[in-house]
């Protein structure tokens, strides 16, 4: 049976636009951009169970979306900064499950990132303190943009909540 890793490949890009625009959603099925990895992985291993040809990509699919969150947390070089990384908590490898199971993958998750680190948070936190005049890490510009847009939206979207509701008034003059 031929094998072809490109659906490790497409699992990785689902991986990268979880990273850059998690909170824009998909217009024809109202899902959040940041759950398609999730929902990717997911319905491969219900696929798994029922042909023996999607059992033969799910190593591929699941390799390839670990190994891509890998290189975005850690490894990617960031033109703008001599820093690795995205050590924002956004990006947490347990942000890819609900929040009912993140106390239980949290841990787990911090073993794998001292093996695969070979340092743990706080001495990251300490290092990252004594940077003196350069900037600290997850303070580039390009971050610093997707924050402000990500914090528009969602005050957008309360004050339209809001105003449907009718706790703001719909005139000026009624603020004065």
């Amino acid at each position: 049976m031929p094998l072809s890793g490109f659906h490790g490949v497409i699992s990785g890009l689902l991986v990268g636009i979880k990273q850059i625009i998690p909170d824009q959603e998909l217009p024809a099925l109202k899902i959040k951009m940041k759950w398609l990895p999730s929902i990717n992985v997911l319905c491969s291993i219900a696929t798994s169970f029922f042909t023996l040809e999607a059992m033969s990509y799910l190593p591929a699919i699941i390799f390839g979306t670990y190994m891509s969150w890998i290189y975005l947390r850690y490894w990617q070089r960031k033109s703008e900064t001599k820093y690795r990384g995205d050590p924002s908590e956004d990006f947490a490898f347990s942000t890819f499950f609900p929040e009912i199971l993140r106390p239980v993958i949290d841990p787990i998750a911090s073993i794998f990132h001292r093996m695969l680190c070979g340092r743990s948070s706080a001495s990251n936190d300490a290092q990252g303190y004594s940077l003196g005049a350069e900037p600290l890490p997850g303070s580039d510009s390009i971050e610093a943009t997707r924050r402000r847009e990500r914090g528009a939206r969602a005050l957008e979207e309360r004050l339209a909540a809001a105003k449907s509701a009718g706790e703001l008034p719909t005139d000026a003059a009624q603020n004065v």
